[in-house]
């Protein structure tokens, strides 16, 4: 795509706006308990702040849904921000505004400004054109940092191009980009999906995409059982989409006649309920009883996912193979997450449990990339133009 980079901006005196997402999780006592989203920020707003550019930084925090609610305002991470760059970030009372104007029009070369949350007001999330031009009003330049909201055509990362002639792409926007789209248009082969978690519902128009791209299908989460069920498998009480089983069935055989070699569960850790403590016990898929249910994925599927991802040159994950929140149905994930940390070729990693789940395993530092995102990750992987993305291509 012909995106612009932050580095071919020429930002010295300008006013820069830059979205980024700091969205981030906070404790009663409004304490910052993950600020990894912070932190992946951190390049492209010092690049613009060494640039000497006048940087006006906004995002959104939680869902206010239109109102100020004061627990989800942005100060505790101006805050944090000021500490991570190591110079004093000022706090704005608002993001549209005469007041914000008179702060943006005293900011001096290098010094940054964070604008409040952006979804106290409702226009944000509408993509109001009166909104988006209020913002355009206080820059000169237009940064989109936030790969993360790129999948929703909000003013704050669709509609305010409109009204600013000069857009670029963050480092972090670039870099998530970029690497999906190397992985998914033109992977190096063998090029395996590892798809999993809960509902076959969700994923359904990334099966179909991947079915075009990959050499490998790997099918785990309570979403294998509804393909297990569709090839006439007994799941006792496993997770099944009913509805879902004839699609689930088609996808096999799409996957069949484009050659693609598609792998389920052929074991399980079954319980009772899916409860921390449960009596648990290891079946082949065959044998699953009636009272029971698969809430992971057993040591001869490991085994057989692992060595099936063991050649390939290009993995995309997304979802966990059970529910490794419980120590006792951890296993088949933390299995998973290993093999393809230990691949030599190019692994990225996308969507929140996925995110959870390699933290947890410990190899979280061995995957080539893993997305900041959840949505917008997988609405790429499904082959979707995001509109925030779609909006900086000139």
């Amino acid at each position: 795509m012909a995106i612009k980079s932050i580095k071919d901006l020429n930002m010295a005196g300008k006013r820069v706006l830059i979205r980024v997402d700091f969205n981030v999780p906070l404790d009663e006592a409004l304490n910052i308990t993950d600020d990894s989203r912070i932190r992946a920020a951190i390049p492209t707003i010092k690049h613009a702040v060494d640039a000497k550019a006048k940087v006006i930084l906004m995002s959104h925090l939680g869902r206010p849904k239109g109102k100020v609610v004061k627990a989800q305002s942005l100060m505790p991470i101006a805050r944090r921000l000021s500490e991570l760059l190591g110079i004093s970030v000022n706090m704005a009372p608002d993001c549209i505004g005469s007041d914000v104007q008179a702060m943006v029009a005293e900011l001096k070369p290098g010094e940054v400004l964070m604008l409040e949350n952006l979804r106290f007001h409702s226009e944000e999330e509408k993509n109001d054109p009166a909104f988006a031009k209020e913002l355009a009003v206080l820059a000169d330049c237009y940064v989109n940092d936030a790969f993360a909201t790129a999948h929703r055509a909000h003013a704050s990362t669709h509609g305010v191009c409109a009204f600013i002639s000069e857009t670029a792409a963050g480092f972090l926007m670039l870099e998530e980009v970029l690497n999906i789209e190397k992985a998914l248009k033109d992977p190096k082969r063998p090029m395996a999906a590892v798809v999993g978690g809960a509902k076959v519902s969700g994923k359904l128009e990334i099966l179909e995409n991947l079915l075009d791209k990959v050499d490998k299908l790997i099918i785990g989460g309570g979403m294998a059982f509804t393909f297990i069920k569709a090839l006439g498998q007994e799941i006792g009480k496993s997770l099944v989409e009913e509805d879902l089983i004839d699609t689930a069935r088609t996808v096999m055989e799409k996957a069949k006649a484009k050659g693609v070699k598609l792998y389920l569960p052929v074991d399980c850790v079954c319980a009772a309920e899916p409860k921390d403590g449960a009596p648990s016990s290891i079946v082949t898929i065959q044998e699953l009883k009636q009272d029971l249910m698969g809430l992971d994925i057993g040591p001869a599927s490991e085994a057989l996912f692992a060595e099936a991802l063991a050649d390939c040159a290009t993995i995309i994950w997304n979802g966990p193979m059970g529910m490794f929140e419980i120590p006792a149905f951890a296993s088949g994930t933390m299995t998973v997450a290993k093999a393809i940390a230990s691949s030599k070729g190019l692994t990225i990693v996308g969507g929140g449990d996925t995110d959870a789940a390699l933290h947890k395993s410990g190899v979280y530092d061995k995957v080539s990339f893993v997305s900041t995102a959840g949505g917008a990750f997988l609405e790429m992987l499904e082959g979707k133009v995001l509109p925030g993305v779609a909006v900086l291509d000139k």
